[in-house]
């Protein structure tokens, strides 16, 4: 479905929990446990009910986020039965994989496409300054059972964090030379209670670029595909590739493709706006499918163009891991 702005909006991202098994500084807040009833969060059949009516807006690409998702019990009966709808083209899932050693085959058995994983740096000690546990080599393990099981192409995600791990991209970009992998280095976002953490640490893309650029050579472009909010470079001779996903510095808002649902059942259009709309009367009505589709086409044509950012104006009613990374 177009938006009001001519933008096909075509992907869903689907936070299936606010629960996390890490606490990344720049994801939850420190000392505070902002978590909702788990009560409160959709059913497995929730789920499936407002998936099926985002499809028939036009939906065609689903990702599972969180919180982590891998720590719902019911993870996997929530992959079967979202990868046997009907028009879901791809279904992937973003993931700390600190249980994918366990998780990967059973996961790509359902019908999971591929995994985006979260790992910030190579540096142990700064894995753990940044997500409170010292879990790169189970992280690492997670990495390599999912390529394993089928999960490809592998995208790991680097939120660099000034101050933590903005000299460890270095190596971070030179996995690319081994492996046929995606490194994502993502600026950090101001987001609810932890945006004054990231203003202090913010670095830009352009400036983990240089540093790149300084150590390991010039990077080549990569050609463009409709949707991307990433720019695709690669190293000479490299098998993998990396992007960076500038939100704060070059605000991708104009081809911007997606929506979210978060964990507690309410559509959010934009990452960096509060504006959001509760998905529980439709889902409650004599039709939801039908009910929730009609919700999704009002909304999406209620998409803003963009953030405020430029206008100095943060979201502030949730954090990241409330949203949906």
């Amino acid at each position: 479905m177009e938006d009001r702005f001519g933008r096909v909006i075509n992907y869903l991202r689907f936070s299936v929990t606010d629960r996390c098994n890490l606490r990344c500084r720049y994801c939850m807040p420190e000392g505070k446990d902002e978590r909702k009833p788990r009560a409160r969060l959709l059913t497995v059949s929730e789920i499936e009910k407002v998936v099926r009516a985002a499809v028939q807006v036009g939906i065609r690409k689903i990702r599972l986020t969180g919180g982590e998702p891998t720590l719902r019990s019911d993870i996997l009966e929530i992959v079967h039965r979202l990868s046997s709808i009907p028009g879901v083209e791809e279904l992937v899932m973003t993931t700390n994989a600190m249980r994918l050693t366990q998780l990967a085959v059973p996961l790509r058995e359902a019908g999971l496409c591929r995994v985006n994983i979260h790992l910030d740096s190579l540096d142990g000690a700064h894995v753990r300054a940044l997500t409170g546990k010292d879990c790169l080599n189970r992280v690492w393990d997670g990495i390599v059972a999912a390529e394993q099981a089928g999960l490809l192409p592998i995208k790991l995600n680097v939120v660099v964090v000034r101050g933590y791990n903005e000299c460890d991209v270095v190596e971070m970009a030179r996995l690319t030379l081994r492996y046929p992998w995606q490194v994502r280095f993502i600026e950090l976002m101001p987001l609810g209670e932890p945006a004054h953490f990231a203003m202090g640490h913010y670095v830009a893309s352009q400036e983990t670029r240089m540093r790149i650029e300084a150590m390991l050579g010039p990077l080549t472009a990569e050609p463009a595909h409709e949707g991307d909010v990433d720019i695709s470079y690669r190293l000479a001779g490299a098998k993998g590739r990396l992007e960076f996903i500038s939100p704060v510095s070059h605000a991708y808002c104009h081809r911007c493709n997606h929506i979210r649902v978060t964990a507690d059942g309410r559509i959010r259009l934009c990452l960096l706006r509060d504006d959001e709309w509760s998905l529980h009367e439709g889902l409650r009505s004599c039709d939801p499918v039908g009910t929730l589709a009609e919700l999704f086409s009002y909304a999406i044509q209620c998409k803003p163009h963009g953030s405020q950012l430029a206008q100095g104006i943060f979201p502030t009613s949730r954090p990241m891991a409330g949203i949906g990374g």
